[in-house]
């Protein structure tokens, strides 16, 4: 027979598994993410963001895309790679001074035909504003990976594809000016 008093200190575990069972695993990975995420954000470091990036970010997915119909030059992938984590994490430090956040939460995800999957969140600021987030995760390598996010209902992959496709058009396609220019960041 179980005590009364060992029933009461049980109870919080017990009644947390059904609230566990419905929360698809990406949420909880994105909530990770997500904590990560603002550890860094706190700092607001390129260094910071680059751990947080290099951890859950699907940079080889992304990078291919950025290019669109240009390709990386033999034996200059793992460069390009590095290049297209450090631009992002500099974004994101740089977007960490101006948009100060106070707390963020996930909420449900959604699993496309595809398998892909999204997780929606919403981020409060410190000046009393919140937005909604989409997170874009596939899986690969055994684990999700972060493939996308929009904000405001833009694509960040998509719009920084636009500045990287643009650049590459004014140096007559030439990959090695673009790595150049996103390692020298």
């Amino acid at each position: 027979m179980i005590s009364r008093r060992t029933f009461i200190a049980l109870l919080p575990f017990a009644l947390a598994k059904p609230a566990l069972a419905g929360v698809h695993p990406s949420v909880t990975f994105m909530n990770q993410v997500g904590k990560d995420l603002l550890h860094a954000h706190r700092q607001g470091t390129t260094s910071a963001f680059m751990r947080v990036i290099q951890r859950y970010a699907d940079v080889p997915g992304i990078s291919n895309y950025l290019l669109g119909e240009y390709k990386v030059p033999a034996g200059s992938q793992a460069e390009y790679q590095r290049g297209v984590a450090n631009f992002i994490s500099q974004y994101f430090a740089e977007q960490s001074q101006k948009y100060p956040i106070a707390k963020f939460e996930m909420g449900e995800a959604t699993v496309a035909e595809n398998k892909d999957i999204f997780v929606a969140s919403r981020v409060y600021l410190m000046s009393g504003q919140d937005y909604s987030v989409s997170w874009h995760l596939t899986w690969t390598g055994g684990t999700y990976k972060v493939s996308d996010v929009k904000m405001l209902g833009i694509s960040l992959t998509y719009w920084e594809r636009n500045d990287f496709t643009q650049f590459l058009r004014k140096n007559n396609g030439n990959v090695k000016v673009l790595i150049a220019a996103l390692n020298r960041r």
